[in-house]
């Protein structure tokens, strides 16, 4: 559950709440890049307080997004016990997937975030890099994966796997596929 800064009012408490619930709404409905007015007037409250709670739309998509990180995150830690490095892996990058084709226009706003480290919305991509890289590197370590592979490529990959998903909306096995094209790439020879 997002959490308001400590310290805040009560009633400006309550407004940060609904904002994130009603962004929610609004993004799933209409994407990533749905009206922030629209997403205002649904909370009850002035463009103004959006805008004093979350100061630019990456702001919000963090706060939208911080439940889903961290259970990423909870996954990813699990996932360093599996008996198979590689397996793992391969587990948490389809979930990687998952969570950046949750809202349309996630996965390119996820793939900008690597080129601009001052977003907001980039407070989400070091741990989740941080993360992804432990079982990079367990993989790695196991021979399973070539050495030469970083972590931010993959998470590159995976957003663009989520992005064309996007973008063809009729072929539901299409993220699956070009995830498994792009995994058999990674693999030591």
């Amino acid at each position: 559950m997002v959490r308001p800064p400590a310290g805040m009012r009560a009633d400006a408490r309550r407004n940060h709440e609904r904002l994130v619930t009603e962004a929610r709404s609004a993004f799933a409905e209409h994407g990533t890049a749905a009206s922030l007015e629209d997403v205002a007037r649904r909370a009850g409250v002035g463009i103004g307080t959006l805008y004093r709670h979350f100061p630019n739309r990456d702001a919000l998509l963090s706060a939208v997004f911080e439940d889903a990180v961290g259970d990423l995150l909870t996954r990813s830690r699990e996932l360093l016990n599996a008996p198979e490095p590689c397996a793992a892996l391969v587990t948490w990058l389809r979930e990687m997937v998952t969570h950046a084709g949750e809202y349309r226009g996630l996965a390119r706003s996820l793939m900008s975030v690597t080129t601009d480290p001052t977003s907001a919305l980039s407070s989400c991509s070091g741990p989740i890099r941080e993360a992804g890289g432990a079982l990079l590197a367990r993989a790695q370590e196991a021979g399973k994966v070539r050495p030469d592979v970083a972590i931010s490529d993959l998470l590159q990959l995976t957003h663009a796997i989520a992005l064309a998903a996007e973008e063809t909306p009729g072929d539901s096995e299409l993220a699956d596929r070009l995830l498994m094209l792009t995994l058999r790439g990674l693999k030591a020879t």
